[in-house]
């Protein structure tokens, strides 16, 4: 069983940074992708970024790209969201998941393992 626990969500101002942390139990990190989602009130969840298994290639969501970098330590078993220039729409619970691949994918049915998730708020 995979467990994955995100960490370091919190309340920003728009314009700031926050960056978020992911680490996975188990021995097969380094075999997968992962892949960031969100969920803001009232919406349904959509995917943010991912990752391939050896960190090389990436995904992003038009909403995000150039202010999001996805990145991961495989000796540590953790991937890393790093957020800057945040806006109020970005506001919402990330997720953190486990692709059932070795390359990053955009569906959600393709990931099998999720975090717990942490919110995320950003002010105006």
């Amino acid at each position: 069983q995979v467990q994955l626990v995100e960490s370091g969500g919190g309340l920003v101002q728009a314009g700031g940074s926050l960056r978020l942390s992911c680490a996975a139990s188990g021995r097969t990190f380094s075999s997968y992708a992962m892949g960031w989602f969100r969920q803001a009130p009232g919406k349904e969840r959509e995917f943010v970024t991912a990752i391939g298994k050896s960190g090389i290639s990436t995904l992003y969501a038009n909403s995000v790209k150039g202010r999001f970098t996805v990145s991961r330590d495989n000796a540590k078993n953790t991937v890393y969201l790093q957020m800057n220039s945040l806006k109020p729409e970005d506001t919402a619970v990330y997720y953190c998941a486990r692709s059932m691949r070795t390359y990053g994918s955009t569906f959600a049915r393709e990931y099998n393992y999720w975090g717990q998730g942490t919110q995320v708020t950003v002010s105006s």
